[in-house]
């Protein structure tokens, strides 16, 4: 079963466009969009991308949306980027 977490990104160059990250299988796939019509692009994650999801994930923990081992594995794909 795969995860999916996902927010908004306001950048001076690129204007806005929507971030998703999709946790399967122990991959992490990082995607991005601008525009209600257009097709998910492959992103590269900023710093503040991975604070983010850090973010995102420690507050499903508590709420059992997430597993604490799902959570230490998206922490380990953190430290090998």
């Amino acid at each position: 079963m795969s995860t999916v977490f996902g927010w908004w990104v306001r950048d001076p160059e690129l204007g806005k466009f929507q971030v998703r990250a999709v946790v399967h299988g122990g991959s992490l796939k990082w995607l991005r969009k601008q525009g209600h019509h257009s097709t998910w692009l492959a992103h590269t994650p900023t710093e503040s991308d991975w604070e983010q999801l850090m973010g995102e994930a420690g507050r499903r923990v508590p709420r059992r949306l997430l597993s604490p081992k799902q959570f230490e594995e998206i922490k380990r794909m953190r430290e090998q980027a």
